[in-house]
């Protein structure tokens, strides 16, 4: 405008979401480690050998990669990004190392995965939960894991009872797994950096693996943690407690009966598979309590179901105890005596 002043526009400072002209996305927990020396005593503190193949889930532009392909026999890359996997596959391209490295485009979540030794990862935080069980439950045995997790959800797996965040997902986890914390990690060792701090955990999943349903344990877990810091008789007094347990006993009472007659197997079958506690699968973890049932605001009903319930309870001397404070051992116990009494959670 005329007698006006022409305003210089100032350049823009380059952006930190950026590398090797990638832009990363936030929202899809893109933050690739940058600081070498972190990437350096990962890759140490997780032992790897010569001669084992490493899964590497969410190997972004390959920083951590690189060390992994020479310190293993062979790297399995697991990216979902079509842009990452480019970028890794030019990365390594021509060099001794692009032999050993193979790279699976999409959803690790929804990804058959290979046998592998060892795995090591930077993961999404969103899927902590479903991708840590998917390994557990892996059908071939692995080593180890060692993985980068929100800080928070990281203490929560290596929660011990009486810790404030001891929760289900912790009982859950070390069931399953000796789980341990190597390091933490500040949020300005990525790119772009996130809003909170990280953890790296190691996993080693136990050998033999324990001779539990898995369905049951967890649903047990789920009435147990429904306000953990509640005695067990409280929440095993609660109408909706009460009402879904009486529906399972009653349920495998007529599958029992089915059993003497001439239906046999095929009723067995039709009723099992057909069966559930009125819980969907939960993979957010993160909570206090287990949402999936609320805690009813009065007691009562049941009649004489309720009173087998509290029965075990006072048996085990469980009545007035807290799921915050109950050792592995010490639920392991309970749920035999519930089984014992004829009382199920799947």
């Amino acid at each position: 405008m005329a007698g006006g002043k022409i305003r210089k526009e100032k350049p823009k400072a380059p952006s930190n979401n950026y590398q090797g002209g990638i832009s990363f996305h936030k929202s899809k927990g893109q933050h690739i480690l940058k600081n070498p020396l972190l990437v350096d005593s990962i890759v140490q503190k997780a032992g790897i050998k010569s001669t084992d193949v490493i899964l590497e889930i969410g190997p972004g532009t390959g920083n951590l990669t690189k060390k992994l392909l020479e310190a293993g026999k062979e790297v399995i890359a697991v990216e979902l990004d079509s842009r990452m996997v480019l970028e890794l596959q030019r990365r390594f391209q021509g060099t001794p190392l692009s032999n050993r490295l193979k790279v699976i485009q999409g959803d690790v979540l929804k990804t058959e995965l290979p046998r592998f030794d060892i795995c090591v990862a930077n993961i999404p935080y969103q899927i902590s939960s479903p991708l840590t069980f998917k390994l557990l439950f892996h059908p071939t045995s692995f080593r180890c894991a060692v993985i980068m997790y929100q800080r928070e959800f990281a203490m929560r797996l290596v929660a011990q009872p009486g810790d404030n965040l001891y929760c289900r997902l912790s009982v859950n986890t070390q069931l399953y797994a000796r789980v341990s914390h190597l390091l933490k990690v500040g949020k300005n060792n990525f790119r772009p950096p996130p809003k909170v701090d990280s953890s790296v955990v190691r996993i080693e999943p136990r050998k033999p693996q324990p001779q539990v349903n898995k369905k049951e344990w967890d649903g047990f877990l789920r009435v147990c943690f429904i306000r953990k810091n509640k005695t067990l008789g409280a929440i095993f007094r609660q109408k909706s407690v009460v009402s879904m347990l009486e529906k399972n006993f009653k349920t495998l009472q007529a599958v029992l009966a089915s059993l003497n007659g001439s239906s046999g197997e095929a009723a067995m079958m039709d009723v099992v598979g057909d069966q559930s506690m009125g819980m969907e699968d939960d993979d957010n973890e993160m909570d206090d309590d287990d949402e999936d049932m609320e805690m009813d605001e009065g007691q009562g009903g049941g009649g004489e179901f309720k009173e087998k319930v509290m029965n075990v309870l006072k048996e085990g001397g469980f009545e007035e105890k807290r799921s915050s404070k109950l050792s592995q051992q010490e639920f392991l116990y309970l749920l035999s005596l519930f089984n014992k009494s004829g009382i199920h959670f799947s």
